[in-house]
């Protein structure tokens, strides 16, 4: 499959902002994670010069560092692709997801204030909308904000990267997940970990993100057994 056309270029670094080669991780890190690139789908250097506007020395950095990340897979022949997941590959990550996001959260509820939570309230009722609308992209987004915002409140930067790593790994399937089935029939345990949240339940708010995470996962080995 080609690479996605029409994405917009990566501006040049200037005046303070990010190096190019920055700016061009990051874009493919989002393209990645929010499914844009599709599992199996490869990836050339040519072909995002090409789509992104910046030179190969950029691209080349930004795939290196997205292969350590294990968003992409080196397969020999030079070539890079997205990862294709596993019946195996979706086991571990349930067991990491839930271990690491559950603990996550747990520890984020000791730190979050009342406005943090309201704010992770307007972020599920925007994430609500997205569903009953079938809007795919937005959910995702969304559906990533409310993780990453409450994880933000863990003030555990290693537990957060593991999670962060494990998104990347899972974000192109369950897009093809969120187009075979619809925004309807995804998993929403925001409500639960908010309810604990306000009751300053931790034990409360892991059990519910691992039930958000287990149902979430679940469904991405269903499509791939259903192929």
């Amino acid at each position: 499959m080609d690479l996605i056309k029409n994405k917009a270029p990566v501006p040049p670094a200037d005046n303070g902002k990010q190096p190019a080669h920055e700016q061009v991780y990051q874009t493919l890190r989002s393209q990645i994670l929010f499914g844009e690139l599709v599992p199996g789908q490869p990836v050339t250097i040519q072909g995002l010069t090409d789509s992104l506007g910046v030179g190969m020395t950029p691209v080349r950095e930004a795939i290196r560092r997205l292969i350590s990340d294990g968003a992409l897979v080196f397969q020999g022949n030079r070539r890079v692709s997205v990862p294709l997941l596993s019946t195996g590959d979706i086991a571990e990550m349930i067991f990491a997801r839930i271990s690491i996001e559950s603990e996550l959260s747990k520890r984020a509820t000791a730190n979050l204030q009342t406005e943090d939570i309201d704010r992770l309230e307007r972020i599920d009722r925007r994430l609500d909308r997205m569903i009953a609308d079938g809007d795919v992209g937005g959910y995702l987004r969304l559906n990533q904000a409310f993780h990453e915002t409450l994880y933000s409140h863990a003030n555990a930067p290693i537990l957060s990267d593991l999670a962060e790593r494990l998104w990347l790994r899972f974000g192109p399937s369950l897009r093809v997940v969120c187009g075979r089935f619809g925004t309807q029939s995804l998993p929403d345990r925001h409500k639960d970990i908010i309810a604990a949240l306000r009751n300053c339940d931790a034990e409360k708010v892991a059990k519910a993100t691992a039930q958000d995470i287990e149902q979430g996962m679940e469904l991405i080995a269903e499509a791939l057994t259903s192929d």
